[in-house]
């Protein structure tokens, strides 16, 4: 992890820089009461615009009943739980159904920077106000949308707060939000950064892969969101990206279970503040889409009504479960079921039931309350209660955007033909405790006098509601100070943590004849596309506007969904046209790429990876392509010209063609059939400096990536050079040692008796040598007298190596085809299976003849550049 990265994790850590959180000083905050001798207990700082500040014993409550006696959910003396109890009991059913209401913010045309306080018309037709929804439906959780200047955020927020302080009980307003520190900008999915600091979208730190990184990204948003009083973060998902033509993959951190959950945990720790649970000064996290979402059948977005599947073809439901339990061992304060129907599936023997999961039981009451113990509020996915009109909702399809229909937009997938007072029944009774997008409680009233829904179970669902506001401190003190959140928000130091991610989250996809980093070119002429002019010059090139002019070309690519071949006829015709992953020449970004090649320029392709795209024409007319995730100019520009070194690598595959795409299973991750880039693909700036190893060399990159890895190290040379002796044949020992520090063992004891003869306890390779035996990767060879020999300098054999990669990496299992892949390697060969998996897991191919025929040399000793590119291959599958 960046130096600059790892300072801002540490400082957080220590909590120096957490006053922007709960208690910023305001002109209107009441100070602490001085009381001698001092309380046992630390006065909280309190912030009241018009109410009552009580004084008992010596301390300061706010009166937010206007009773002028201090009721117990106003003692913050008390425990969350306590106090939520108590309020909760003194509610009217009506009051307790406003509390499961997340309702929708939204701004008059006449002041879009402002939030509409009356109701009027919006953008979607009528509108209904904050005063109507707060003072008449009692609804106190709200998603914000807008993105004005900082300090006009905070105030209108403070605004909020100061309408519902005037309330009968005071019960402050809970601000959610979705991501809005990212680069895209999709409605009902992400909002404008405005002035918050940018980073890459969360796909981007998947790919970068430094969960650090992810949590120092995460402490920032959390102070930002905290500065300007948003205390809720409808994020992270915690979906993976196993479906490639699935378009909500950029908000994932990946296509693979455990590696995804990791970063899940630490983004969750970040927002909320602690480790283990919800902090005081923490933002509420809503882990989201439980669960199975990125498994969408032929990668249809759920929010429409012919998308409502996920499928699971390869029987992986378990690794999508995975990503989340790092979620819930740092204790996510809440949990937004998919949208999904998940399609036919069979859990523990039984058939799940065919409703979207906001309705689904098993999945909210079984599987996440009682196996994983979560114990956080459930929010449910917007307008699962609502209808979805029979004409215009029901046949959308992209590229119209979900929410723009004639006749309702609504998501019930499953639950179409109940009513609407069902639906809220039903949801609730399921496990689903706030209503996502929802401002009509009357609903749940009418539920529970039906006698669909017990009170009961509003009132549980209440508690866990006004419990967490109780735990972050809303209700002594909801406001925040704007010149205060004007100086957090997007500031310096913020911004320079986020460079520093954007630059090393790039990906080197291609670098041909190591073009990149490119040295020497002040001066030189850029054709632009999709970069800004000053940043170019601001980078040292000379801007052109004709691609014939250009030393180098430098385009930026964006996913070219929507973009289909044959025209809106063809999308009529076949609407999956839209999902196509690969660019066809009608994209302009892919045009202006074609034109700067076919012009002479050198061509660097800067594809943002939103999906799993299919890049073989572009690597094809491009000289180097450097992948990105959300990156500004600056921080591509910064690693093209070396200021920066990209150290990202594929968080997902990308496929060679649509063909492989539709073959592959949805929910299964990286298994096309011949990638063009494999999982973990990556190349790098910071190669080691071997004279015999120059740039350009065949195996240039794997032997960087050995080195960097600490797999291989070389050798010092008398004048100070280092060699790493490509051509020279791999030991039986050396191979040990490089298979011990590539599954990077820890706690391994070597047995005080080895188990060679030839292999003494004192041998420089005696640990990795007795690993490898244990492992059983190497049984070495039986003697006469019954004893064991390694061959400790024995050059290994390329079927060796075969068997010992089989062993290290599948183990058993495969079967090999009947036919074998090289005429020199018959099927009675004693490692014909492991030479046939080495050759279809693509780590070997082979030599290919003149005839079209392969062979594979199966007793040639395996040489030091080709054992890096054994390795590399092998860490790709």
């Amino acid at each position: 992890m960046d130096s600059s990265t790892r300072k801002i994790l540490t400082s957080r850590r220590l909590g120096a820089l957490a006053a922007v959180a709960v208690a910023l000083p305001l002109a209107a905050s009441v100070p602490a009461a001085v009381a001698a001798p001092a309380p046992a207990v630390e006065q909280p700082e309190l912030g009241s615009r018009s109410g009552e500040i009580l004084t008992v014993d010596g301390l300061q409550f706010r009166d937010l009943d206007h009773s002028g006696d201090l009721t117990p959910y106003e003692d913050w003396r008390l425990t969350d739980k306590e106090r939520a109890a108590d309020l909760v009991s003194r509610l009217t059913l009506a009051e307790k159904a406003g509390l499961l209401m997340h309702a929708s913010l939204t701004s008059p045309s006449s002041a879009p920077d402002t939030y509409a306080l009356e109701d009027g018309v919006g953008p979607f037709g009528p509108s209904v106000g904050f005063k109507t929804m707060l003072q008449q439906r009692h609804i106190s959780t709200y998603i914000s949308r807008m993105s004005p200047e900082t300090s006009q955020l905070a105030d209108q927020h403070n605004l909020l707060q100061e309408l519902a302080e005037a309330e009968d009980w005071g019960i402050p307003v809970l601000i959610s939000t979705d991501p809005r520190s990212g680069f895209t900008d999709s409605f009902g999915v992400s909002v404008t950064s405005g002035s918050f600091t940018q980073f890459p979208d969360a796909i981007g730190m998947g790919g970068l892969d430094d969960v650090e990184a992810t949590e120092a990204m995460a402490e920032i948003i959390r102070e930002e969101y905290v500065a300007v009083g948003i205390r809720e973060a409808l994020s992270p998902q915690a979906d993976i990206a196993t479906e490639p033509r699935w378009t909500r993959a950029n908000g994932t951190f990946g296509s693979e279970g455990v590696s995804a959950g990791e970063h899940v945990g630490a983004y969750v720790r970040g927002l909320q503040g602690s480790d283990t649970e919800l902090a005081s000064d923490g933002v509420a996290t809503v882990v989201k889409h439980w669960v199975g979402y990125g498994a969408q059948a032929n990668g249809y977005d759920s929010h429409y009504s012919y998308g409502r599947y996920a499928t699971f073809p390869g029987n992986n439901f378990d690794e999508h479960v995975v990503a989340y339990e790092k979620a819930f061992e740092a204790g996510a304060a809440g949990i937004m079921p998919t949208y999904s129907i998940l399609q036919n599936l069979e859990l523990e023997g039984t058939l799940l039931e065919q409703v979207g999961a906001g309705f689904n039981s098993y999945l909210l009451q079984d599987l996440l309350r009682e196996d994983y113990g979560f114990d956080g509020v459930v929010t449910s996915d917007w307008a699962i209660t609502e209808t979805c009109g029979p004409v215009s909702c029901t046949n959308n399809r992209p590229p119209t955007p979900f929410y723009i229909v004639s006749d309702g937009f609504g998501t019930p997938w499953g639950m179409d033909s109940a009513t609407v007072t069902e639906r809220y029944a039903k949801a609730i009774n399921a496990g689903t405790d706030v209503i996502g997008g929802a401002d009509q409680p009357v609903n749940i009233v009418n539920a529970v006098t039906s006698g669909l829904l017990s009170e009961e179970r509003v009132s549980e669902a209440a508690e866990r509601v006004v419990e967490q506001k109780f735990l972050l401190g809303l209700f002594e003190n909801p406001y925040v100070d704007a010149v205060e959140a004007t100086a957090v928000v997007g500031s310096p130091e913020h911004r320079a943590v986020a460079l520093d991610i954007q630059e090393r989250s790039t990906t080197l996809l291609t670098n041909s004849e190591d073009l990149l980093p490119l040295s020497g070119t002040a001066g030189a002429t850029a054709y632009l596309y999709g970069i800004s002019p000053e940043a170019a010059t601001a980078a040292g090139f000379v801007p052109v506007t004709d691609p014939a002019e250009a030393d180098y070309a430098f385009v930026r690519l964006t996913d070219p969904a929507g973009n289909w071949r044959g025209g809106e006829a063809a999308l009529v015709a076949d609407p999956d046209n839209y999902y196509n992953l690969d660019y066809n020449g009608t994209e302009p970004a892919h045009q202006a790429l074609l034109a700067a090649h076919d012009a002479g320029a050198v061509t660097i392709a800067l594809p943002q990876l939103s999906r799993s795209l299919i890049l073989g024409d572009v690597v094809e007319h491009s000289s180097a392509v450097l992948a990105h995730y959300g990156a500004s100019d600056e921080a591509l520009l910064n690693v093209i010209v070396g200021d920066a070194e990209p150290e990202g690598t594929l968080p997902f595959e990308l496929p060679s063609s649509m063909a492989d795409v539709a073959a592959q299973a949805s929910d299964l991750p990286n298994d096309t059939a011949d990638p063009l880039f494999t999982y973990r693909h990556g190349l790098s700036y910071d190669a080691p400096a071997f004279t015999d190893v120059p740039r350009g060399s065949q195996f240039f990159q794997e032997i960087a990536w050995l080195v960097n890895e600490g797999i291989a190290t070389g050798w010092a040379e008398s004048d100070g050079t280092a060699t790493f002796r490509p051509l020279t044949p791999v030991a039986r020992d050396a191979m040990a040692a490089f298979l011990y520090r590539a599954a990077d063992v820890e706690g391994y004891t070597a047995p005080a008796v080895s188990p060679f003869v030839d292999v003494s306890t004192s041998n420089q390779f005696y640990t990795e040598i007795a690993w490898l035996h244990e492992a059983g990767i190497s049984t070495g060879w039986e003697n006469a007298d019954g004893t064991r020999s390694f061959r400790p300098l024995e050059p290994i054999a390329r079927d060796a190596i075969a068997a010992f990669l089989y062993r290290y990496a599948a183990g058993s299992g495969y079967q090999a085809p009947s036919t074998s892949p090289f005429t020199d390697v018959a099927l009675s060969d004693r490692y014909y299976t492991e030479i046939a998996w080495l050759y279809e897991s693509g780590i070997a191919t082979g030599w290919q003849g003149n005839d079209g025929s392969s062979t594979f040399q199966p007793l040639s000793s395996v040489k030091r550049d080709a054992m890096a590119a054994f390795l590399f291959r092998l860490q790709q599958l």
